[in-house]
Formats: structure tokens, sequence, C-alpha cells
């Protein structure tokens, strides 16, 4: 699916069978560049999870200004994880979060749980996310688990 935000912006939510080659390498660059260089943060992006997700992307002549994946794992949970956005103070991570949402919700989610890292903790409250763990380590940063519901 694609759908055009703006003149400058274009979403799309894909499947790993429909992304490009170059679209992949694309998402695999921006999270690296911000997850590993930007946050220093040594971790194994490549967990196998890609390859079940759907792949929300807001692009800006074919670079990538936000994105998220979203899964449902062994156990009918749905999850959101490796949110991004490359330019703050615009909104885009908010637009790409609703549309992961959405798309869990039409695939009959009543619960999507998320890590979050603690510094955004309000980014995720302002979507409807509640705090559902105490505060844990991962990959050498803080975060908590928590939790929307329909």
């Amino acid at each position: 699916m694609t759908a055009d935000v703006d003149n400058k912006l274009k979403l799309t939510i894909q499947s790993f069978e429909e992304l490009s080659t170059s679209q992949l390498y694309e998402i695999l660059t921006v999270r690296a560049a911000v997850f590993v260089v930007e946050q220093e943060c040594a971790y194994q992006d490549l967990d196998g999870i890609d390859r079940h997700s759907m792949h929300v992307t807001l692009w800006r002549n074919h670079e990538i200004v936000a994105y998220a994946r979203v899964f449902k794992d062994d156990n009918d949970l749905w999850h959101i994880g490796r949110v991004l956005t490359t330019e703050r103070n615009h909104h885009y991570g908010l637009q790409v979060m609703r549309e992961a949402i959405k798309v869990a919700e039409e695939n009959d989610a009543k619960c999507i749980e998320i890590e979050a890292q603690c510094y955004a903790l309000g980014f995720y409250e302002k979507l409807g996310f509640q705090v559902s763990s105490d505060e844990f380590m991962l990959d050498g940063i803080p975060h908590r688990r928590m939790r929307w519901r329909k």
C-alpha cells in the first residue's frame, strides 16, 4: 500500500516480500545510522523478525524520514518496533506510529506491545500506550515495556 501524505512525502506499508532490494537496503541503512551510529549501540539488528513484519515507511524523495515494523509473535501478541525518525520536530514518528497501530488493528489486534526507550515514554503515551513494566536495560539503553489496548 502507498499513500501520499503531502506533496513531498510518501507512506508505504509493505510485507518483507513486497520490499524491493533497494528499499530493504535503505531501511537497514537508516536503522544502522540511528540505532548503531547515532545512539552508539552495538546490537544484532538482523533478528529474523523482518521477514514476518509489515514495514511502515515514510519516504521523502527516496529517503526515509520515519520507519517502524509491525509483527505478531508466536503467542499472537502484536508488536511495533525499530521505530525511528531521521528528522525531529516534524511529527513524522507520530504519522508512522499511527499507521503501524492501524496495521495491527486491521489484523484484529486488541493489544500491542512495544519496548520503548525511556526517554521516549511521553511520545508513546500520546498514542495511548501505557507503561507495563519496570525499567530494564536492552542493549545498554534503559527501556520499559508499554502496551496499547483497543
